[in-house]
């Protein structure tokens, strides 16, 4: 491309105005940003702008903020428990026929999970489905094979 040599180093040397427009923004960004302890992303930051009194695009408060590498924080991945077919799956026996004609015919068992101010507990039921009444039970801390180990000796304990 033919340029004069002139012309070049005049365009080089001409300040950018777009960035001398988005300096006085790009400060009030970075102290929006850091005032709210670097947590605040695109819409907070432009939401607070426009309290403040500026007239500015929503896209340009992000472009602003990704050149300068002013990300917010984010919400943290949710906790999927599924991992898909893991292990074998027990035969159906009582097939959703939960009615007995006597006490200690069928037993189930659960776990159940409480959360305190101090953290969660979880306790582990066995109950027999002709009486309702729960034949053993056992509290933890964490939902593991101890908890349902002892859950079933303190009901095989009762009845042998």
């Amino acid at each position: 491309m033919p340029l004069s040599k002139s012309t070049y180093y005049y365009e080089i040397s001409k300040e950018d105005v777009v960035a001398e427009r988005n300096k006085e923004i790009l400060d009030e960004i970075k102290s929006i940003f850091e005032s709210n302890r670097r947590r605040y992303g695109v819409r907070r930051v432009h939401q607070e702008l426009v309290n403040r009194g500026y007239h500015v695009n929503h896209k340009r408060v992000q472009r602003l903020m990704h050149e300068s590498g002013l990300m917010g924080k984010r919400p943290k991945e949710k906790y999927h428990s599924y991992k898909g077919k893991v292990g074998k799956i027990a035969d159906n026996i009582i097939d959703r026929d939960f009615s007995t004609t006597a006490p200690l015919q069928k037993w189930t068992a659960d776990v159940s999970q409480f959360n305190f101010s101090w953290g969660k507990c979880y306790i582990s039921p066995v109950l027999d489905m002709n009486t309702n009444e729960i034949i053993s039970y056992d509290l933890s801390m964490s939902p593991n094979l101890e908890q349902i180990a002892r859950m079933l000796n303190k009901a095989f304990d009762k009845f042998p």
